[in-house]
């Protein structure tokens, strides 16, 4: 590749999300040159949601997660995200 462009200076987020939408990187960075980056103290984002339960069904979850010493909460996203996992494999 030619030698990259130089990427030009941007006032606010709001100019280079609209540059970087109608113009291609590859103008500007020689990717062949990118390394893998890892971020490992970066959270997931979370969303809160309501979920309706029925009591006594909340109440064994609790017990459950009282045995695991942890947050009921917790043991939910733990049990939600194990089935999903599994549900995916072939």
């Amino acid at each position: 590749m030619s030698k990259a462009r130089k990427t030009p200076e941007f006032k606010n987020e709001t100019e280079e999300r609209a540059f970087w939408e109608s113009h291609d990187s590859t103008e500007y960075v020689d990717w062949k040159q990118a390394k893998r980056a890892q971020f490992p103290n970066l959270k997931p984002s979370t969303k809160t949601i309501s979920l309706r339960l029925p009591e006594s069904l909340l109440d064994r979850i609790k017990i459950e997660a009282n045995k695991r010493d942890m947050p009921y909460q917790s043991l939910i996203k733990v049990w939600l995200s194990d089935d999903v996992e599994e549900s995916r494999r072939p």
